[in-house]
């Protein structure tokens, strides 16, 4: 599969991770094409980490690991939404998902 149209605007695009049994999103973070090749080759959700400037495998260190069950792209092919298995927390705090503070 050619991913090139997916970074044609950035070298990141934001990546919304959705429970797929509950339809809860869980988080956001950003994919470059390396990483979502390996999410794509493994089955499992990898991103790039602004802060540290490296690939990180979603839960490789906390067992909170996401199985990819669905892919999908927005209109304009800027955008990813993954459904996934979520083990565990998918909040680095501990919370299930990353939004839990309510604004309003």
């Amino acid at each position: 599969m050619n991913l090139d149209k997916y970074f044609e605007k950035s070298e990141l695009i934001p990546t919304i991770i959705q429970e797929k049994s509950t339809g809860e999103v869980l988080m956001l973070a950003y994919m470059n094409k390396e990483s979502f090749e390996k999410t794509l080759e493994t089955g499992y959700t990898w991103f790039w980490s602004r802060s540290r400037e490296e690939l990180w495998n979603k839960g490789a260190t906390s067992g909170h690991l996401q199985k990819v069950c669905e892919i999908f792209s927005d209109c304009d092919d800027d955008t990813i939404l993954i459904t996934v298995e979520q083990t565990g927390a998918a909040c680095h705090t501990g919370n299930h998902s990353c939004f839990y503070t309510q604004i309003k």
